[in-house]
This record gives structure tokens, C-alpha cells and sequence, in this order.
């Protein structure tokens, strides 16, 4: 895309070395509660999926060059394709289709939710 298209399309957000973001998203389980343990899942195995599979990839990263979804495939780094990217990475590897909804903040005003489908 040449440097004017960049204005016209990313306004302020243009930058030939890109900008950053401090993310934060929410992971909705929906699911049948254990009626031994009380929960829908563990939380400390949540967190462990969380951990490897989307803090291990996009914390302190340049996402358009260090991870393989954005830089492998070309697809611009908006935070609607990070939320689609974090589903796809839990959706992977959580238990019994519990992913309900990932939803994530790029400001405290813009945040972006999605939930399996387009």
C-alpha cells in the first residue's frame, strides 16, 4: 500500500514502523457447571492456555513481523483480527467448544468482541 493509501486508511493510527498498543481482552466460557468441582473450568488451567497460546505470542511483540498469523498470512493487525486471532488460538486448545466470547480493548473506548463466526 503506498504512503498515501496508509493515511487515507489508518489516519492517525499511520505509521511506516507501525504503533503499539497495551491490549487487554476477556475470555467468556459458557458451559455445564461440574457438580464435583463447582466450575465450568479451572481457572489456573485457563490461565495456563492463555499463557501459551496468546501471552506467549503477542506479549511485547511486533505482530505484524513476529507472529505467523499476521506476518505468514498478510492480515493487517486490527485489533478485530487480534480478537480473531486469540479466539482461534484458545478455540484450538480449550475442552468441549466452552469458548463463548473473546473480547478485546484496544482503548478504553474501542473494544472489539467476537464469537466464532462472521
Amino acid at each position: 500500500m503506498s504512503p498515501e493509501e496508509n493515511v487515507k486508511i489508518f489516519s492517525k493510527c499511520n505509521n511506516v514502523n507501525g504503533h503499539g498498543h497495551n491490549y487487554k481482552f476477556e475470555v467468556t466460557l459458557f458451559g455445564e457447571i461440574d457438580p464435583i468441582t463447582g466450575m465450568v473450568m479451572n481457572l489456573s488451567t485457563l490461565k495456563e492456555i492463555i499463557q501459551n497460546e496468546v501471552m506467549a505470542h503477542l506479549d511485547h511483540k511486533n505482530i505484524d513481523k513476529d507472529v505467523a498469523f499476521f506476518s505468514q498470512t498478510g492480515t493487517v493487525s486490527t485489533t478485530e483480527n487480534v480478537c480473531v486471532f486469540i479466539w482461534n488460538q484458545l478455540q484450538a486448545k480449550l475442552p468441549n467448544d466452552l469458548l463463548y466470547e473473546v473480547k478485546v480493548h484496544e482503548t478504553d473506548k474501542n473494544t472489539f468482541t467476537f464469537r466464532g463466526d462472521f
